[in-house]
């Protein structure tokens, strides 16, 4: 099925997208210590069990995702009682006790008023944030930068799933205490490609269009070299080897007080998986902040070229007078004879 099949909206292609990490890329920890912190968990013990979980799950035969196992892991403390009534409100009320590195999220606004610029405020360009983390959505919701960003993929608990047979059913009851109990959306490491090229395609932002769906590039509606890629580490790597051989720009932070992630991010950009490394500051002065707003530009000015090349392509040559070939060496003559005196 072809476009014009599906009557889609042909994209002027005017967006920056900054898409970003969560976990140690926009917050120094993990977005479920307000969560094990208001229930008395141990989160050192927590994470620790996770880590055990894989090769524990393998000596039963099975093979379990070590990005997302910790939903499940979640799931058990609800069912035995640690995290008893855990709901999707509880989630999103605790993400806003989540505190974030400098800077943030004024810098934010800050990249998205790059636009407003004298240089670019003409055109109709804009940037956008997005958020993919294998955490948990409601939390990032519920914290102080979701105001600021278009659109969050991560990982969604259902409270109370539908029973066999529903569609039969004329009424369903609703358990009297709600609390998570399913996992109704994982995203891992590998999952947060296809979320680039949703947001590349646009089909987060019209149900109509199936990530899968053949689009030209000319049609969709954020151009992958039209994207900035910004996380913390190798778990990264997939999402960063897709912006970055697409023609996209790719970014690894680290806590300025962390030796070991400022080598882990350096080793990236020496094995040429991200462009460039800096701070996990986004106060104006830090590096981080100079590089991605000159990046921003950069895209701009790239925009501003690609239009006025589309441009000279449609107009064509203006039209010009027919001359033969003697009026044609008569002028040359004339310009000769001119030239020499």
């Amino acid at each position: 099925m072809n476009l014009s099949q599906q009557n889609l909206k042909i994209h002027n292609q005017n967006i920056v997208a900054c898409i970003w990490d969560f976990d140690k890329t926009l917050i120094p920890g993990y977005m479920q210590t307000p969560l094990f912190k208001h229930y008395g968990i141990n989160e050192n013990v927590f994470w620790k069990e996770v880590n055990e979980l894989p090769e524990l799950y393998a000596g039963r035969g099975m093979r379990v995702s070590s990005d997302t196992i910790y939903l499940n892991h979640l799931l058990s403390y609800v069912k035995n009682g640690p995290l008893r009534g855990l709901t999707n409100k509880k989630l999103q009320e605790l993400g806003s006790e989540i505190n974030f590195y400098p800077g943030l999220p004024t810098f934010f606004n800050e990249l998205s008023d790059i636009s407003n610029d004298p240089e670019f405020a003409k055109y109709d360009f804009k940037v956008e944030h997005y958020i993919i983390s294998t955490g948990i959505s409601k939390i990032i919701k519920g914290s102080i930068i979701a105001p600021f960003v278009e659109d969050v993929f991560a990982c969604e608990f259902i409270e109370s799933p539908l029973p066999p047979n529903f569609m039969n059913q004329t009424e369903l009851s609703l358990p009297i205490d709600l609390e998570i109990s399913q996992v109704g959306m994982t995203v891992d490491n590998t999952i947060k490609t296809r979320c680039i090229f949703e947001i590349n395609k646009g089909s987060n932002k019209n149900s109509s269009i199936d990530v899968n769906t053949f689009i030209p590039h000319e049609d969709r509606r954020v151009p992958i070299e039209q994207m900035i890629y910004i996380a913390d580490g190798p778990s990264d790597v997939p999402v960063f080897t897709v912006v970055k051989q697409m023609g996209g720009k790719t970014y690894a932070v680290y806590d300025p007080s962390n030796e070991k992630e400022f080598e882990q991010s350096c080793n990236l950009v020496e094995r040429s998986r991200v462009h460039n490394n800096g701070p996990a500051d986004y106060r104006p002065s830090s590096s981080t902040s100079i590089w991605m707003k000159q990046k921003v530009k950069e895209i701009f000015r790239k925009m501003i070229n690609k239009r006025n090349d589309q441009l000279r392509d449609r107009l064509g040559d203006p039209p010009r007078h027919i001359q033969d070939e003697e009026s044609l060496q008569e002028d040359r003559f004339y310009k000769q004879e001119t030239f020499w005196k």
